[in-house]
């Protein structure tokens, strides 16, 4: 197979995102203005909008959840773009992934020098149950549906076939969802800022305030293991291995190489990108990895001309406790099985030495399915130019990767990102 490469090389030299969490009153083109203006902020040499010459937009279903389609002019039209041609890609969860992929090859082609790409969904208008339901779009309507599976159930299924497969415990999930928080305690746009032990504080000062007996934990692991304040949704993931419910938007500029230095003395240069599909879960030989993740990070390391083992900064798809851990194994940190070992001995912790998920993941800061993708890039970009505040890793990282995924696993895309 020959090697893929760019024509041309593109760079990052804007980022920024709204707030995630929950919204009423608010559409998805406030909240994409909000990140809109962050990233305009951003570029350290000042940007003219007016130099935007196309948009990639991601979004899952912007129809059932605002009952608003043909939703890319729209976006165009709120941060005043138009004329400018607005494409919307949809691919589930991987949508901004997905547009940022569109993005950079419109730039590598030679088509355009600047590109706007952006993320967005609105999703918590609608009642819990259309939720489910809309989400389950995303799912094989021939065999996962009629089955009775929604993505909370089929994720599940990947958490007992792990654990069946490889011998993990249920609580290494629970540590999962444990130390996302406690990174997106540190992240100001998260859509659950809280550590765990906050949220149990919290539960106490509740039930005081109503006059209920107050419940007594003996830590963080016996809050997540019980069964009223941490129930279970699908055996064994349960509410805290869950991402919520979000609102939100993200956005990044991207430049042709030679440019990059008319916006700022420190961009990021895209240097690998891959991207997968793949079959609904019945069609797989195992439940316990994604085809499409290794098959995306495959392409996007030798682009790169990098190995897993020289990536610092990592944001993966972590959509359930368990995507976290499947996605560490088959973008290749740790071997097979071998994933939930490195949970137990804190290795993915922040201060370990394969830091997972600075931003919280969409765990903690939040999952507005349309927005993620792009959402990612802004950790990336926090980290690797040293301004990620009380979640900065040490030592200058210079190479970070971002795994974004749609479905179950039926899109994947990996991108690599360098400072120099």
């Amino acid at each position: 197979m020959t090697k893929r490469k760019l024509g041309r090389g593109v760079a990052i030299v804007g980022a920024g995102m709204s707030k995630f969490g929950a919204f009423p009153g608010k559409s998805s083109r406030d909240l994409f203005v909000d990140a809109f203006q962050e990233m305009l902020a951003s570029v350290d040499k000042g940007f003219d909008a007016r130099d935007i010459e196309a948009l990639f937009i991601g979004n899952f279903s912007s129809d059932l959840f605002e009952g608003q389609g043909h939703t890319a002019p729209i976006m165009a039209d709120w941060v005043g773009l138009t004329p400018r041609p607005a494409t919307r890609v949809e691919d589930a969860c991987a949508s901004g992934g997905v547009a940022l992929r569109q993005g950079m090859l419109a730039i590598a082609s030679g088509l355009y020098d600047i590109v706007l790409v952006g993320g967005i969904e609105k999703m918590t208008d609608l009642p819990i149950e259309r939720v489910t339901d809309t989400l389950a779009t995303a799912a094989d309507a021939l065999y996962e549906v009629p089955a009775g599976f929604t993505f909370p159930g089929l994720y599940a299924s990947m958490a007992t076939a792990y654990m069946s497969r490889y011998g993990a415990n249920t609580d290494v999930f629970l540590k999962v969802g444990y130390k996302n928080h406690e990174n997106g305690s540190l992240n100001d746009k998260a859509q659950f800022g809280q550590r765990i032990a906050d949220i149990m504080e919290m539960r106490k000062k509740s039930a005081a305030k109503k006059g209920l007996p107050i419940p007594e934990w003996a830590d963080e692991m016996a809050f997540l293991k019980d069964d009223r304040a941490n129930p279970i949704i699908a055996w064994p993931m349960r509410l805290y291995d869950c991402s919520p419910v979000s609102d939100g938007a993200a956005a990044v500029i991207l430049v042709s190489e030679e440019l990059a230095s008319r916006f700022t003395d420190r961009p990021l240069y895209v240097i690998g990108s891959g991207q997968a599909s793949d079959g609904a879960t019945h069609s797989r030989p195992t439940m316990t990895s994604l085809p499409s993740a290794k098959q995306a990070a495959s392409i996007a390391y030798e682009m790169a001309g990098v190995r897993p083992a020289d990536i610092q900064v990592v944001e993966v798809h972590d959509c359930f406790t368990v995507a976290e851990i499947i996605a560490t194994e088959d973008l290749g940190f740790f071997e097979p099985g071998q994933g939930w070992r490195a949970v137990e001995e804190g290795q993915t912790a922040r201060g370990g030495p394969r830091p997972i998920n600075t931003s919280g993941g969409l765990k903690s800061k939040g999952h507005p399915v349309g927005a993620s993708g792009v959402g990612q890039v802004l950790e990336i970009w926090k980290q690797l130019r040293g301004e990620a505040g009380a979640r900065q890793l040490p030592g200058a990282p210079h190479l970070g990767l971002t795994h974004n995924v749609g479905g179950t696993g039926q899109t994947c895309t990996v991108h690599i990102f360098e400072r120099r």
